[in-house]
């Protein structure tokens, strides 16, 4: 266990403090993009789903019991444990769809609504799974152990035995890096693998051509690789590459035109 902390107080510094306790013990990605200026970053976890999960927990659990909210943190999913039942009827997979609102304590979730803590009574659990589905991640697990509800936020799956890919050692140790950083240089590559521009270079250009990495940014120092999460995932990334390319190639055309005297271009 790397951390442990117990929190003692009012149900709104509860979320505050449980929150930055997440915050401390999750990673961040951050890389730099040509042509902007600031750094750009992404949690392992969206955060507006972490604050809905745990608002849900605090504000849907059974207080008659002595059992409290849990949220545990480990490297490949982090877990969401909330004492309590599910409404007489309902399963996991009711929580997945479109369903009437029954909280088992109004009044708590009214206040947390006020000071929008929580989103449109009714939708939490739904926008949870788009949020996860928006972050690239696989769709959270909801799971009922006849006493909690647990809700799971995981990683993509990184690929148990990269070796069957006929990857090298270098690249199997740059895939880890990805997983834990969130992306990788060319530059990081050198760094990590002790290798010239050239053999990270090919290494990644290889990664590229066997569907584990993607390429984001551009130049030098924009260009970064990160892993492919799935197939949407590149599918997206593609389609955003093809859209900049033809805006740029209109927005040429377009100045061509307005040179004098130059005509049907």
């Amino acid at each position: 266990m790397l951390d442990f902390k117990v929190i003692k107080t009012n149900l709104f510094d509860q979320l505050i403090e449980t929150e930055r306790f997440i915050y401390n013990n999750i990673s961040m990605a951050a890389w730099i993009e040509e042509g902007k200026l600031q750094r750009q970053e992404k949690w392992e976890y969206p955060p507006k789903a972490i604050r809905e999960a745990l608002a849900n927990a605090l504000c849907h659990r059974e207080y008659e019991t002595s059992s409290s909210v849990q949220v545990r943190i480990f490297d490949d999913r982090i877990e969401f444990w909330n004492p309590g039942r599910l409404p007489e009827g309902w399963t996991v997979e009711t929580l997945k769809q479109k369903h009437e609102s029954k909280p088992p304590n109004p009044s708590l979730i009214q206040h947390f609504f006020w000071v929008k803590y929580v989103e449109e009574v009714g939708t939490g659990t739904n926008k949870i799974i788009k949020w996860c589905r928006e972050w690239d991640l696989l769709e959270p697990d909801f799971e009922f152990t006849g006493t909690s509800l647990i809700v799971t936020f995981k990683k993509p799956p990184v690929l148990k035995d990269l070796e069957r890919l006929g990857l090298n050692e270098r690249q199997i140790k740059a895939v880890n890096y990805v997983a834990k950083k969130g992306s990788i240089t060319n530059k990081e590559y050198q760094e990590v693998n002790d290798v010239a521009r050239t053999t990270a270079t090919e290494d990644l250009s290889d990664l590229v051509k066997r569907g584990v990495f993607i390429r984001v940014g551009k130049g030098k120092r924009g260009l970064r690789y990160i892993l492919v999460l799935h197939k949407k995932s590149a599918k997206r990334v593609q389609k955003n590459v093809q859209k900049k390319e033809t805006r740029k190639m209109k927005l040429a055309s377009k100045r061509l035109k307005n040179i004098k005297g130059l005509k049907n271009v």
